[in-house]
């Protein structure tokens, strides 16, 4: 399913987006259980996904040989776009809060920034040299949230607007799996293969 913050379901909570190693995003009626559609365009395992703001739209990424991220309509799963530039597997996707951009978090080291509307690379975030493995916005979007592989473990905050890196938060002992932002901005949280999950004050110390 998706990566952190309960990607996986539709904003309303009727619909249940799942990745799988056969390659595709199935979308499911949570009501019960119902597969509406499959979506097949991936050539890797599927292992990220999620939902715009207003739900219109499913994001989902894929491990290799597949390096791109795929934009889907839900209300009927045609593929809208897809965004070429990874040169390696997508572990992390997510929607800014207003639903205009969309970071994808990839192996390849870099946190990409997209505008939605036409697939546009707006910017390059490039993290540690290792594989990034989570990405989330904060509540009111200027900010974005990294977490890499176990050989950094280490969590990255970066300025939308111009992607400049604001701070790097130290502590964790292996994969930073998961981000998420408290919804006033002042909280991150951060889970870990270490076996902890970790509460960071964004602007202090």
């Amino acid at each position: 399913l998706g990566c952190g913050e309960e990607r996986g379901f539709a904003p309303d909570g009727t619909i249940l987006a799942s990745g799988s190693f056969d390659h595709t995003v199935q979308l499911w009626r949570v009501a019960d259980g119902t597969l509406l559609r499959v979506l097949e365009e991936h050539e890797g395992w599927v292992n990220c996904v999620a939902f715009s703001p207003d739900g219109t739209l499913l994001a989902s990424g894929a491990l290799g040989p597949d390096d791109r991220v795929r934009l889907w309509r839900v209300a009927d799963g045609r593929l809208l776009l897809t965004l070429e530039g990874h040169e390696l597997g997508v572990n992390s996707v997510a929607f800014s809060p207003d639903g205009t951009l969309l970071a994808s978090a990839s192996d390849d080291n870099t946190v990409r920034l997209w505008q939605v509307a036409d697939g546009q690379l707006l910017r390059i975030l490039d993290g540690p040299k290792w594989p990034l493995i989570s990405v989330a916005f904060s509540h009111d979007g200027a900010i974005l949230a990294s977490g890499s592989d176990a050989l950094d473990t280490t969590i990255r905050l970066w300025r939308v607007s111009d992607g400049r890196l604001l701070r790097t938060l130290r502590g964790h002992r292996s994969y930073v799996r998961s981000v998420a932002f408290s919804p006033d901005g002042a909280l991150l949280a951060s889970g870990s293969t270490d076996g902890t999950v970790r509460l960071w004050g964004v602007w202090t110390p």
